[in-house]
């Protein structure tokens, strides 16, 4: 349970209703300025400085993670560069090996460059977590669940392991969604969380976030918002505030949903994997349903077809445009190898599970039967 009093969905709902001055608005406006008259009593001066869009997100989403602090930023790629832009050279950073493609890259041909290195580890090993302090690390990096492979990352341990070697541990929380999972509750000192996708859910927004409980962090996250231009637009604080009012209703179909879809692929297709938190056969399926109160919305499979079928068979769904996002209220597809994950070497998709005949499927709130029928055709007509 959060540390906060009321519910998640009453926190959603209530959240953030300041700076509405004297009209009394139940929906704050969305303030459109560059720049603010000197002197007014909220401190305000240039929206990249801050803008009240941005402080009624931040309140929101502290409350929805059950942190002290939020700062957003202008996507969940923005969140990481803002993270990363506190280590200096020399630093080395150890993470989680099926790590989110943009990061990869971040790491690989951005930060190299400033002398920022990496180590990855399976952290679902038991042997990872005795070599972490070994690196010297400034900071332990995981996603739980994994991007695409769903491999569910023991967060209360990971975060034992980071502090016994001096180091914080960043969790990304994307997959999960504050609403299923909250890291810092877990013992995580950072909550990273991709905005755009579960808390907005309506595919039509920009918007990143990085949680924590230390005033000092919170520090260092706000000055990376102001200094490195990474602010996000008043209108997609604004879209994303009104999507995270109905966000544990989504999760929750998401979820139901998608177990569903999962089951249906491993009970009645020749899948040679199907990857979902809460199917039994996941391999941490007990990680799972110790730190999260639902599966989510994303269900990976390994459909054990050449290249050309498998991208035939994705090509030819009704219901799953092909695209690289996820969390919003409409299904979607994805072929990591040739799509978010394009960027990470062959050998190195190949050699954490990222396999031509792999995809991920965002499952949506549509009627499931619909969704499954889709793809029972889509298999028969490829």
């Amino acid at each position: 349970m959060s540390k906060h009093d009321d519910h998640f969905e009453t926190r959603a709902i209530h959240s953030g209703r300041d700076f509405v001055g004297e009209t009394g608005a139940v929906t704050p406006p969305v303030w459109l300025t560059s720049t603010f008259e000197y002197g007014n009593p909220n401190g305000f001066d240039y929206t990249r400085s801050g803008n009240p869009n941005f402080r009624l997100l931040e309140r929101t989403i502290a409350e929805l993670e059950s942190a002290e602090f939020a700062t957003v930023f202008g996507s969940g790629v923005s969140a990481i560069t803002a993270l990363v832009s506190t280590l200096k050279s020399g630093d080395v950073v150890v993470a989680e090996e099926n790590i989110y493609g943009c990061t990869f890259r971040l790491f690989a041909q951005v930060f190299a460059k400033f002398g920022v290195s990496i180590e990855y580890l399976d952290f679902t090993e038991d042997a990872t977590f005795d070599k972490i302090a070994d690196f010297k690390p400034a900071i332990v990096w995981i996603e739980s669940p994994t991007n695409p492979n769903l491999k569910i990352i023991d967060i209360q341990r990971a975060a034992d392991a980071a502090h016994a070697a001096n180091a914080p541990l960043v969790v990304d929380n994307t997959f999960s969604s504050s609403y299923l999972q909250r890291p810092l509750e877990l013992g995580a000192d950072l909550s990273l969380i991709s905005l755009t996708k579960y808390t907005n859910g309506h595919s039509d927004a920009l918007v990143g976030a990085i949680c924590t409980n230390d005033a000092e962090w919170q520090e260092k996250m706000i000055f990376a918002q102001k200094a490195l231009g990474l602010q996000p637009s008043p209108m997609d604080c604004w879209l994303t505030m009104r999507g995270a009012k109905t966000e544990a209703i989504r999760m929750e179909r998401h979820s139901s949903n998608a177990l569903a879809f999962a089951t249906f692929l491993e009970n009645e297709t020749d899948a040679v994997i199907v990857r979902y938190p809460f199917l039994e056969s996941h391999p941490q399926y007990e990680i799972a349903k110790k730190q999260m109160s639902g599966g989510s919305g994303i269900v990976t499979t390994d459909l054990g077809m050449s290249l050309e079928k498998t991208q035939r068979f994705l090509n030819g769904l009704k219901f799953f445009p092909k695209a690289e996002s996820l969390g919003g209220v409409e299904s979607l597809c994805c072929h990591p190898a040739s799509m978010t994950h394009a960027s990470v070497p062959k050998d190195r998709r190949e050699a954490v599970g990222i396999t031509d005949s792999l995809v991920r499927f965002s499952i949506g709130i549509e009627h499931i039967d619909d969704l499954i029928r889709d793809v029972r055709e889509g298999l028969s007509n490829s």
